[in-house]
């Protein structure tokens, strides 16, 4: 029986964001990696996705449809992380392959060939040759030894053993004050003689944003699209309500304590309104009136948030993922910055993405208009979708 740890308890400091979370061509980077384990066949004793405990939350969201047997919590550093996972495997599974999550482009091909090496060796680590020149250097940052780069391997993950190995191994060194950078490493210590397989130049890590950029066109490429052909829509979208007594004023999502709140057959959050329209304006879906008509009873004082929902699953069942948004609130009355962080992370949820891919700004008229007069608040959203690959 096969079984495999993803490891995905990072924090991605040097992508500025949690790189397994970031969406790569409108998929999440760990949904992608999952999905290469899942779907390959290979792992009848299941996939364990290890995480940090802050994004446990998340991750259960985002993997929500990927068929993973667990996710578990990480440690402090990338071995402890390690042995959770391997913890929380079925205790049955002989083979165990251990992979980064954040490597969504690995190979079925790729993954096959380390487990069958670690049939027969015990270990099978997926590597490439080296195609630089390597120095090793003092402390001076001096040549001491320039070596023989025929000789060298870049090793990748999946990194897969002997379930006995691999277990005794991490559970030996669990308590070491070295600690080390793959579970190679474990293995050499244990005297055991690791097992190189073929693995892959486009298996990369994703480390920084150029390797975002890098994994785009990979996958563009195997999707048989063109550098020319653009997955990328816009769409732009406005609203406006009229402001009265007796109403509660709701801004994407968000409840602001005002004297007044917007009229409307809905919650009237006329921000979610206008983004609505950006989304389905992108994917050329009509508008809210279209979909939600304000002569329909259903929806008289419907949370917006809900039918946010609903656009966005219809976003999804035409083949599109939302990139960015960015909304913009105009009233001069009330002052909104205390509330713009928590709208942004509403709309997030909403639409499955990072904070980071989600901007809220509030401006006044300098009391022109309808606007600056206090008698409605309007929003303009514009949205970029793009096509799933």
């Amino acid at each position: 029986m096969n079984a495999a740890v993803i490891v995905a308890a990072g924090r991605g400091t040097r992508m500025g964001i949690n790189k397994v979370l970031a969406p790569l061509c409108g998929v999440p980077v760990i949904v992608r990696t999952a999905r290469a384990f899942c779907e390959s066949g290979l792992f009848d004793g299941g996939v364990v996705v290890v995480c940090s405990q802050e994004d446990m939350e998340a991750m259960r969201a985002v993997l929500a449809d990927v068929p993973v047997a667990a996710i578990v919590p990480g440690g402090s550093d990338r071995q402890q992380s390690v042995w959770l996972g391997i913890q929380a495997c079925d205790p049955s599974a002989d083979i165990l392959a251990i992979h980064d999550g954040a490597r969504p482009l690995v190979t079925r091909a790729v993954i096959e060939s380390t487990i069958e090496s670690a049939r027969l060796y015990g270990s099978g680590v997926a590597a490439v040759p080296l195609k630089d020149t390597v120095k090793r250097v003092d402390g001076q940052g001096c040549v001491v030894e320039t070596p023989e780069r025929e000789r060298l391997r870049a090793v990748q993950t999946p990194q897969t053993f002997s379930a006995a190995l691999i277990r005794d191994a991490h559970a030996r060194f669990a308590q070491s004050e070295h600690r080390a950078t793959d579970d190679a490493t474990l293995a050499e210590w244990m005297g055991h003689t690791v097992r190189l397989t073929a693995g892959d130049p486009e298996n990369i890590k994703l480390t920084t944003p150029e390797d975002m950029l890098l994994a785009t066109q990979v996958i563009r490429r195997r999707s048989g699209l063109s550098g020319e052909e653009s997955t990328m829509r816009i769409g732009h979208g406005y609203d406006v309500h009229r402001l009265v007594e007796n109403r509660a004023l709701i801004l994407c999502g968000v409840h602001v304590p005002y004297t007044l709140g917007l009229l409307g057959h809905s919650d009237a959050d006329v921000a979610l309104h206008a983004l609505m329209d950006a989304l389905l304006g992108a994917a050329a879906l009509g508008d809210i009136g279209r979909h939600f008509p304000d002569t329909d009873p259903a929806y008289a004082g419907a949370d917006s948030g809900k039918l946010l929902d609903h656009v966005v699953a219809l976003l999804d069942g035409k083949g599109y993922t939302v990139e960015n948004v960015d909304i913009t609130i105009i009233c001069q009355r009330p002052k909104l910055k205390d509330y713009i962080e928590t709208m942004r992370q509403n709309v997030a949820a909403h639409l499955h993405v990072d904070t980071d891919c989600v901007n809220v700004k509030a401006t006044t008229t300098e009391k022109l208009g309808f606007e600056g007069e206090g008698l409605g608040i309007s929003s303009h959203a514009v949205a970029c979708i793009a096509r799933k690959s």
